[in-house]
C-alpha cells in the first residue's frame, strides 16, 4: 500500500473522449484503491501538435470526472535528460543517424532491409547528430534511430526512429531545441525517472512493450511494469481527432460538446454521470479482451446511478394532446413524493381540475366505459369519446371513481391538469441518435459515406410547471418517456425579445435497445392498428405531388429492378422531408408509401429490400398439376393473409373465445388447404414465387475464379511479396468482382454462392452427395474464420436447401463419410413395420407405466419391447431411434469404387490406393511427432493430398478412414459393457445385503420391506421416501437427496444459504468439542471477534484482499440511508483480529498469543453451491496464534494438521492425506500451506478436508504486531503467526464417503443417535397386555442404553409400520437398529442390525450393554478400514493417493517433506 505509482499522459492535442476518460478513470482506481499516486503528465514531445489552449481544456475535462492528480509534469521538463541518454547510446554503438526518405525508410522497414547508414562509425554518428541538433538543412533531413534487429518479427523493433529533427518552436521550450525525442523513446526514460511503477497501456500498443524494455535495458534504468487492458472500442462511433475535427468543422455538430459526441464533455451533457462512467470503467477493469461494445452498456450503468435519485415529472406532446372533461373535479393543490420509492428527493405540486389534457397515443387506447388510471390521482371511468369528421379524438368525458382503488389490470396514463393558477411550462425535448449508421467501420471504409445527417429530433412538449425550477444539469425523470437532463433552463418573458425561453430538455439513454414508450395501455396492438387506419386516411387526403409520390401504382413496376429503384427513391424522398422538418403529416404519408413499395418489393422478390443489394433475376410462377400457383396459389395465399388479419384483430379486440376460435379454425383450414396447394407452409410476406436458378456453367465458375483470386492475394500479402505484385492481383481481383456483379446482380460475399432456390438436379446421388459436403466444408470454413453473421447464414441456408433435396431424392438423411455408392435397398414390407411395431410398443409401455399398472404388466410390456428391438437391430444392422425409421446399411467398409466417367474401379485397385493414403498419413504423423524439418513434411503432406485429391477423382468420394469409425465404434461396445460391469460390482454388496434382510427377517415380520410384491398382496404401493437415484449413476442427484430425505439440511430463499437442522448440527457439535477440548490443552483460548469489517481493515493486506475480493459481501445501506462507507461481512477474520493482537502484543512475554474462534463467515461470489461443500455462509473454527520465533510457529502448524487429520480419521473415520499446498493454492499472503485431503470413490476426486497455514511475518508487518527482542534490547522483533481453519464441509466429505444407495451411513462417534430401538410383530392379534408389555420392553433396553452412555432413541409411533421406520432410520444412517418382537421376547432375546452391512445378528437381552458398545466400535473400525489401503475400496483411488497414508504420513514432520504435495485434486472452500 502506498508505493503504487501510475501516471495519465494525454497529448494537448484536442478535447479527451471517453476512451481518454476510461485509461484516467482506471489509473485513478488504482491509485485509490492502493493508496498511491498519481501523475499527470502532457505528453509534449511534437511541437506541430502542441497547443495551449487544449492544455486547459484536458484540465478542465480532467476536474470534470473529478480527478484529482498528485502531480504534473510535463515530458519536455526531461528533454536534457532524454538528450543524454540518446548520444550514449550513440556512443554505445545502439543507435544511429539516418538521411534515407521517411517513404524509403518504411519500405525498408517492411522488407527488413538494412539502411546503409547503420554501420557508420561512432564518430560520423555524431557528426550528423550534431547537424541535427543545430537544425541545418542537411539535419533537417535525419533522424535517430535505435540499432535493434531489422530481421525482428515485430516491426516495431526493426530499428525505430527514437529522434526527429523539427525546427519549429515548442509551446514550452521555444527554440530552444531544435531535436525533439518520439513518444515510444521518451516513455519509458520518464515513466523511469518520475518513478512511475506500473504504466497503464491499451493492447494496441502490445507489440511496442518489446521495445519499450528493450530502452529500459540499454539504458540500464529502473523498470516499469506494464499493464494493459483493452482499448473502448464503441459501435456507431469515431474517436480519431482528425475525424472528430471534421464534424466540427462542417457544421454537423454543434462543437466539441455536443451530446452526439465521445468527448468527455458530450457525455457528460447528454446525461453521463460520472460515478456510471467510474462504475462501468470498474467493472471492465484491467481486461484485455477486445471487443466492439455497445452504448447501451454504459448508458445501463448510468441508469443505475440515476434511477435512485431522479425526481418524477409529466410532460406531453405539445401537437397530441387531448382535452379530458372531468366536470365533477374541483380544482386544487396536492403534494406527492417526487419519488415513489426514495422520498428523500422530495415533493411537488399536483393541480388537479375538471379539464386535464393526456397523449394523443393513450387517447387513442381507450375505449368508451373503460377505467383508466390516472398517475397520481386515481381511477376514472370514460364515459364518452369524441371525434371529428376524419375520426381522430378531439376530446373524452370522463367520470371519477377514486373510491375504487382496484389499479392491478388498468391502463395507467399521464396527464395535466390545465389551470390559470399553474400554466404548463414550454419545453423541448431533444433526442439524439448515432452520428455514423454503421456499427462498425472497416479499414478501407471511408466514415463520411455513413454520417447520419438527421441525427437530432426535437419535439415540442407541454411541461409539468415544476418544471420552471430546473437548473442546468439537473437530472430528471419524464414518466413514460424516460431520463432528461436541463441542458437550457425555463426562462420567463424576456423584456428585449418579449418572448419566453423553453426548458430544453435532453434525452439520455438508458441501456434499452427497444423504443421509449409513448402510451402505458396494455393494448399495444389495438393503438397501433388505430393509427394505421388514421394514417391511411390522411395519406388519400394529400395529394401525391406534395409529398413527391409518383403518380402510378406500385404494381405498375414491370420488374424487380425497376422496383427496387422505386424504393431506393423514396427512401430518399423521406429522409429529404425529414432534413428540412416538414409538416408531420407529410413525412407520415411519404413513409406509408415506402413501406407500401418495400411490400410489393418483397411479395414479388420473395426477399426483404436491402439499400445496395439489387435483386437477381426472377421467373415465372412454376405450375402445379396442371394449374398456376400465380392464379390459385396466390389468390389463397391473399385469403390466408387476411383471415390472419380478422384473427388478430379479434385477439386485441378482446372478442368472445367463440369467435376467436371460428376464426382461428378457419385459418388453419386454409393453411392446410395451401400447403396441399403449393407443397410448402405458409410463410407471411413470401408468396409462392420461386427464384429462377442461376445458370452453374457461369456464376458458380465466376464465383469461383473471385474465390480463387482473393486467397492469391492473401498469399501474396501474408509472404510480404513486392508491392506492384500485390497491386496487380488486387486489380484482377476487383475486376472479377465487377464481372460478378454485373453478371448476377448481386456483390461478391465470401462462403456465399449464387443460391439456389430449387438446385438444378445434378447428374447422380453422389453428386448431389458430394456437393453437400463441400458447402458444409465452407459453412466450417466461415465459422472458423468468425466471417460476419449474415454470410455464415446464407452458406447455412444453402446447406440446408442442399441437405433437404439429398434426402428427397435419397430418401434418407445426409451423413458424412457414408455416400450413396455403397447403399443396400431397404425392404420396405418388413423393415418399416418392424420399425412402427417398436415405435407402437414404446408407446404401450408409457401408457402402463403412467397409469401406475401393475408390475408383472409393465415387465411383460418392457420384455416384449426389447425383444422387438433386438429383432429389429439384427433386421436392419442398426439401433432403433425414435423418429428416425430405418435407412439402408452400408454394404461395406472398403471405399466407394465409381469412378466419374461411369466405368467401375476394381475392388483391388481401390483398397490399394486406400492403403496408400493410409500409409502416408501415418508417415506424416511421424514426421511431425519426430519434429522433422520443415520441407520433409511439406514434401510429405503434399504427396498425402495428391493421394486424397486421385482417390476422390477415381471413386467420388472423399478419403474416409474408415477403420478409426470400426475402432470406434467397437471401443464404444467395449466401453458400455465395462461401465455395465462395473455398476453391477458395485451393486452387488447391496443387493446381497437386500437379500440377507429377506432371509433374515424377525419371525414376527413377514417381508414388510422386500422391493417385490408379495403373493397375494397384489402389487407394492410406491412411495418417496427412499432414495431416487443410485450413488454411482448421478452423484449430485444421489448427494441432493440424501441430504434432505436424511433431515439434515432444509434448503432456504437465498442461494448458497441453508438451514442446519439437528441431526446434522449435532455431528458439527460432535466435532466441535473433540477439538475444541484438545486444542485447550495446547493452551489455546477461545474468543468472540465481529463479523462486521471495515474496508480500511480489509485492504490492510493488498495481496490477501486480492485473493478473497471478489467473495466479499458488502453492507452499503442501513434502512433507506446509504452508510458513509461501506462495511464487510468477514470471509476470514486476520483483518478482523490483527489490529488488536498488535494492541495486546507489546513484549515477548506477551507471547505466545494463542486464540480460536467458533463463527460463521461469508464468501459470495461463485455459481454453483452444494450444502457443505460449497456454500455461501458457513460455520468454522479460525485459530489465530502469534509467536516469538519461527520453531514454534511451524511446530505448531503440525501440531493442528494432526489435530484435523484425528477430526477425519477418529471421528469420521475417512482416512486423509497430509501434505503442502502449491504456491498457487497457498492461503493469500501466507508463507506456506498445509492440508488434509480427503478421497472421494464416488467421483474420483480429492476434497480440501482442512488446513494449516504458516504466515511467517507478513501480516505482522502490516499490522505491527511487535515486541522487543530480550536477546536485543531495545530492538523490535515482528511476530510469527499462524491460522488454521476447519469448517461444516467435513460433514459433506463424510456424507459422501459413507452414504450409500439406502442413504446416509453414520459413524458411531458423531451419530446423534447411535441406536435406535423399533417394536415389531404389533398386529391385530396381538393383546393389549402383550402390547403394553412390548412397549415397556423397549423403553427398558433404552433406559438400560443410555445409562451405559449409548446414545439411543426408541421409535413406538404407533401411526407408521415396523417396515417404514426401519428404511426411515436406515436413511437417517443409524449405526444399529435394535428390532424386538413378542417372540424374541420370550425368547429373552433381541435383533441388533449394522447399518455399514446391513449383517442381522441375534443377540441375549443381558449383554445388551456390552454387546452393542462392542458392535458400535467394530462400525467405526470397519468404516475406516473400508476406505485404508487394505481396505475394499483401495483399488478406487487415484495413483499416488493410497502411498501417502499410514506410515507414511509421519514424514511429513521433518522440514524437507513439508513441501510433499497430495498428487490429487483439492477444492478450496
Amino acid at each position: 500500500m502506498g508505493k503504487v505509482v501510475v501516471r495519465f499522459p494525454p497529448e494537448a492535442s484536442g478535447y479527451l473522449h471517453i476512451g481518454h476518460a476510461k485509461a484516467a478513470l482506471l489509473n485513478q482506481h488504482y491509485q485509490v484503491t492502493f493508496k498511491g499516486k498519481l501523475i499527470m503528465r502532457f505528453d509534449d514531445t511534437n511541437p506541430e501538435k502542441e497547443k495551449e489552449d487544449f492544455e486547459k481544456v484536458i484540465l478542465e475535462d480532467v476536474s470534470m470526472l473529478n480527478i484529482k492528480p498528485d502531480q504534473f509534469t510535463y515530458t519536455s521538463d526531461h528533454f536534457d535528460t532524454i538528450m543524454k541518454f540518446a548520444e550514449n547510446l550513440i556512443k554505445e554503438g545502439r543507435a544511429y543517424v539516418d538521411d534515407t526518405p521517411p517513404e524509403q525508410m518504411k519500405q525498408d522497414r517492411e522488407q527488413r532491409i538494412e539502411s546503409k547508414n547503420r554501420s557508420n562509425s561512432v564518430e560520423k554518428n555524431l557528426h550528423m547528430w550534431e547537424d541535427m541538433k543545430k537544425g541545418t538543412d542537411y539535419g533537417q533531413t535525419c533522424c535517430l534511430r535505435a540499432k535493434i534487429d531489422m530481421n525482428s518479427n515485430n516491426g516495431c523493433m526493426r530499428d525505430p526512429t527514437i529522434y526527429r529533427c523539427k525546427n519549429e518552436a515548442h509551446p514550452r521550450t521555444g527554440t530552444k531545441y531544435k531535436i525533439y525525442p518520439t513518444y515510444d523513446f521518451a516513455c519509458p526514460i520518464v515513466d523511469s525517472v518520475e518513478g512511475v511503477t506500473h504504466a497503464l497501456r491499451t493492447t494496441e500498443y502490445h507489440d511496442r512493450d518489446e521495445q519499450f524494455y528493450w530502452f529500459i535495458d540499454a539504458l540500464g534504468i529502473r523498470k516499469p511494469y506494464i499493464w494493459e487492458y483493452s482499448r473502448l472500442n464503441l459501435n456507431n462511433t469515431v474517436l480519431s481527432k482528425r475525424k472528430l475535427t471534421w464534424f466540427v468543422d462542417q457544421g454537423l455538430v454543434d462543437g466539441w460538446d455536443d451530446p452526439r459526441f465521445p468527448t468527455v464533455r458530450g457525455v457528460l451533457r447528454r446525461g453521463m454521470t460520472v460515478e456510471g462512467l467510474k462504475q462501468f470503467i470498474a467493472a471492465q477493469g484491467g481486461s484485455r479482451s477486445v471487443v466492439n461494445m455497445e452504448w447501451d452498456k454504459i448508458w445501463a450503468f448510468n441508469k443505475k446511478v440515476i434511477d435512485p435519485v431522479a425526481p418524477r415529472f409529466t410532460a406531453l406532446l405539445q401537437d397530441e394532446a387531448v382535452v379530458v372533461n372531468v366536470p365533477e373535479a374541483q380544482e386544487e393543490e396536492k403534494h406527492v413524493a417526487k419519488h415513489p420509492k426514495n422520498a428523500d428527493v422530495g415533493t411537488k405540486s399536483v393541480w388537479y381540475g375538471p379539464k386535464v389534457l393526456i397523449d394523443g397515443a393513450d387517447a387513442e387506447t381507450l375505449s368508451e366505459g373503460e377505467m383508466v388510471t390516472f398517475i397520481n390521482w386515481g381511477n376514472l371511468n370514460i364515459i364518452k369519446i369524441n371525434r371529428n369528421a376524419q375520426g381522430k379524438i378531439v376530446s373524452l368525458d370522463a367520470k371519477l371513481n377514486l373510491a375504487n382503488k382496484d389499479y392491478k389490470k388498468t391502463t395507467k396514463i399521464t396527464w395535466l391538469a390545465e389551470t390559470a393558477q399553474a400554466p404548463f411550462t414550454p419545453a423541448i425535448c431533444v433526442n439524439y441518435e448515432h452520428l455514423i449508421t454503421k456499427p462498425v467501420l472497416g479499414r478501407d471504409e471511408d466514415f463520411k459515406t455513413f454520417v447520419n445527417r438527421n441525427s437530432k429530433q426535437e419535439e415540442c412538449m407541454l411541461g409539468d410547471p415544476c418544471l420552471k425550477d430546473l437548473k442546468k444539469g439537473d437530472i430528471i425523470q419524464l414518466q413514460r418517456r424516460g431520463f432528461y437532463i436541463c441542458d437550457q433552463p425555463y426562462e420567463p418573458v424576456s423584456p428585449y425579445s418579449c418572448k419566453e425561453s423553453p426548458c430544453i430538455l435532453i434525452y439520455i439513454p438508458d441501456g434499452h435497445t427497444k423504443e421509449m414508450p409513448t402510451s402505458g395501455s396494455k393494448e399495444k396492438s389495438k393503438a397501433s392498428t388505430t393509427k394505421k387506419t388514421v394514417s391511411a386516411e390522411t395519406c388519400e387526403a394529400i395529394p401525391a405531388t406534395d409529398v413527391g409520390l409518383p403518380s402510378t401504382p406500385p404494381a405498375s413496376a414491370s420488374n424487380p429492378l425497376e422496383l427496387f429503384q422505386k424504393v431506393a427513391a423514396q427512401g430518399d424522398v423521406v429522409r429529404d422531408l425529414k432534413v428540412k422538418k416538414a409538416p408531420k403529416s407529410e413525412v407520415d404519408a411519404a413513409v406509408q408509401h415506402l413501406l407500401s413499395l418495400k411490400t410489393d418489393y418483397k411479395q414479388m422478390t420473395g426477399q426483404e429490400y436491402k439499400p445496395g443489394n439489387p435483386p437477381a433475376k426472377l421467373c415465372a410462377p412454376p405450375t402445379l398439376s396442371g394449374s398456376s400457383i400465380g392464379t390459385d396459389g396466390r389468390s389463397l395465399y391473399d385469403k390466408v393473409s387476411q383471415q390472419g388479419e380478422v384473427v388478430r384483430k379479434l385477439k386485441s379486440e378482446k372478442a368472445p373465445k367463440d369467435q376467436v376460435d371460428a376464426a382461428v379454425k378457419t385459418l388453419l383450414a386454409l393453411k392446410t388447404e395451401y400447403k396441399e396447394k403449393t407443397g410448402q407452409e405458409y410463410k407471411p410476406g413470401v408468396p409462392p414465387a420461386l427464384a429462377e436458378p442461376p445458370t452453374l456453367t457461369s456464376d458458380v465458375d465466376l464465383y469461383n475464379k473471385v474465390t480463387e483470386q482473393g486467397d492469391r492475394v492473401r498469399k501474396l500479402k501474408a509472404e510480404k511479396a513486392a508491392k506492384d505484385q500485390v497491386d496487380a492481383a488486387v486489380k484482377t481481383l476487383l475486376a472479377l468482382k465487377a464481372e460478378y456483379i454485373e453478371k448476377t446482380g448481386q456483390e461478391y460475399k465470401p462462403g456465399n454462392p449464387p443460391v439456389l432456390s430449387h438446385p438444378t438436379e445434378p447428374t447422380s446421388d453422389v453428386d448431389l452427395y458430394n456437393k453437400v459436403t463441400e458447402q458444409g466444408d465452407r459453412v466450417r470454413k466461415l465459422k472458423a474464420e468468425k466471417a460476419p453473421k449474415d454470410q455464415v447464414d446464407a452458406a447455412v441456408k444453402t446447406l440446408l436447401t442442399l441437405k433437404a433435396e439429398y434426402k428427397e431424392k435419397i430418401g434418407q438423411e445426409y451423413k458424412p463419410g457414408n455416400s450413396p455408392s455403397s447403399f443396400q435397398p431397404l425392404n420396405p414390407t418388413s423393415d418399416v413395420e418392424l420399425y412402427n411395431k417398436v415405435t407402437e410398443q414404446g408407446d404401450r409401455v408409457r401408457k402402463l407405466k403412467a397409469e401406475k399398472a401393475p408390475k408383472e404388466e409393465v415387465d411383460k410390456a418392457v420384455k416384449q419391447l426389447l425383444s422387438l428391438k433386438s429383432e429389429y437391430k439384427e433386421k436392419t444392422g442398426q439401433e432403433y431411434k425414435p423418429g428416425t425409421p430405418p435407412t439402408p446399411a452400408s454394404q461395406t467398409l472398403t471405399p466407394a469404387v465409381q469412378a466419374d466417367s461411369g466405368t467401375h474401379l476394381s475392388d483391388a485397385e481401390a483398397t490399394a490406393l486406400f492403403n496408400k493414403i493410409t500409409t502416408q498419413g501415418d508417415e506424416v504423423r511421424k514426421l511431425k511427432s519426430e519434429k522433422a524439418p520443415k520441407d520433409k513434411i511439406d514434401a510429405a503432406v503434399n504427396e498425402l493430398l495428391q493421394l486424397k485429391a486421385k482417390y476422390k477423382t477415381l471413386t467420388g468420394t472423399d478419403y474416409k478412414p474408415v477403420t478409426t469409425e470400426v475402432h470406434d465404434k467397437e471401443k464404444k461396445k467395449q466401453d458400455k459393457s465395462e461401465k455395465l460391469s462395473k455398476s453391477d460390482k458395485q451393486n452387488k454388496s447391496a443387493k446381497s445385503g437386500d437379500i440377507n434382510k429377506k432371509k433374515n427377517l424377525p419371525e414376527d415380520i413377514e417381508a414388510v420391506d422386500s422391493g417385490e410384491p408379495v403373493e397375494g398382496q397384489g402389487p407394492k404401493k410406491q412411495t418417496r421416501l427412499g432414495l431416487e437415484t443410485a450413488k454411482e449413476e448421478n452423484l449430485s442427484d444421489w448427494y441432493s437427496q440424501v441430504i434432505t430425505k436424511s433431515e439434515m439440511i432444509e434448503y432456504y430463499d437465498v442461494s448458497g444459504c441453508y438451514v442446519l437442522r439437528p441431526w446434522a448440527f449435532a455431528i458439527w457439535e460432535a466435532i466441535k468439542d473433540f477439538f475444541d477440548a484438545e486444542i485447550k490443552k495446547l493452551g489455546v483460548q477461545n474468543c468472540y471477534f465481529p463479523m462486521f469489517v471495515s474496508q480500511a481493515a480489509l485492504e490492510k493486506e493488498k495481496s490477501h484482499i486480492a485473493d478473497f475480493a471478489p467473495e466479499v459481501a458488502w453492507v452499503t445501506r442501513s434502512g433507506k440511508t446509504e452508510l458513509a462507507e461501506p462495511i464487510a461481512v468477514r470471509p476470514t477474520s486476520e483483518t478482523v483480529m490483527y489490529p488488536a493482537y498488535a494492541k495486546w502484543v507489546q513484549s515477548h512475554r506477551d507471547l505466545p498469543l494463542k486464540l480460536n474462534q467458533w463463527c460463521n463467515v461469508v464468501r459470495w461470489e461463485f455459481k454453483h453451491p452444494q450444502p457443505f461443500l460449497r456454500t455461501r455462509e458457513f460455520l468454522w473454527q479460525e485459530g489465530h496464534t502469534a509467536f516469538a520465533t519461527y520453531e514454534e510457529a511451524a511446530e505448531e502448524v503440525l501440531q493442528i494438521l494432526d489435530l484435523y487429520a484425528r477430526v477425519y480419521e477418529e471421528l469420521l473415520a475417512i482416512p486423509v492425506v497430509k501434505g503442502r499446498k502449491t504456491e498457487k493454492e497457498k492461503f493469500a499472503g501466507g508463507d506456506y500451506t498445509t492440508t488434509i485431503e480427503a478421497f472421494i470413490s464416488a467421483s474420483g476426486r480429492a476434497i480440501q478436508g482442512a488446513t494449516s497455514h504458516h504466515l511467517g511475518q507478513n501480516f505482522s508487518k502490516m499490522f505491527e504486531i511487535v515486541f522487543e527482542d530480550p536477546k536485543r534490547p531495545g530492538e523490535k522483533q515482528f511476530a510469527f503467526q499462524n491460522s488454521w481453519g476447519l469448517t461444516t464441509r467435513s460433514i459433506g466429505v463424510m456424507t459422501m464417503v459413507h452414504g450409500d444407495n439406502m442413504g446416509l451411513v453414520l459413524p458411531p462417534r458423531v451419530a446423534s443417535v447411535q441406536v435406535i430401538i423399533i417394536p415389531c410383530g404389533i398386529t391385530n392379534a396381538l393383546s393389549e397386555e402383550d402390547k403394553e408389555a412390548l412397549m415397556n420392553k423397549c423403553n427398558q433396553y433404552l433406559q438400560r442404553l443410555l445409562n451405559a452412555g449409548v446414545r439411543t432413541q426408541a421409535d413406538l409411533r404407533d401411526n407408521y409400520s415396523p417396515g417404514w421406520k426401519f428404511n426411515h432410520w436406515e436413511l437417517k444412517g443409524v449405526p444399529i437398529r435394535l428390532e424386538v418382537g413378542p417372540r424374541d421376547m420370550k425368547k429373552t432375546q433381541f435383533v441388533a442390525v449394522r447399518r455399514d452391512t446391513g449383517e442381522k445378528l441375534t443377540l441375549p437381552e443381558k449383554d445388551a450393554e456390552i454387546k452393542l458398545k462392542s458392535l458400535l466400535e467394530e462400525i467405526q473400525a470397519n468404516l475406516y478400514n473400508k476406505y485404508t489401503c487394505s481396505g475394499p475400496l483401495a483399488s478406487k483411488k487415484p495413483v499416488g493417493f493410497s502411498r501417502h497414508l499410514g506410515s507414511q504420513i509421519e514424514k511429513l514432520r521433518s522440514k524437507a517433506d513439508l513441501s510433499v504435495i497430495s498428487s490429487v485434486h483439492s477444492e478450496s472452500h
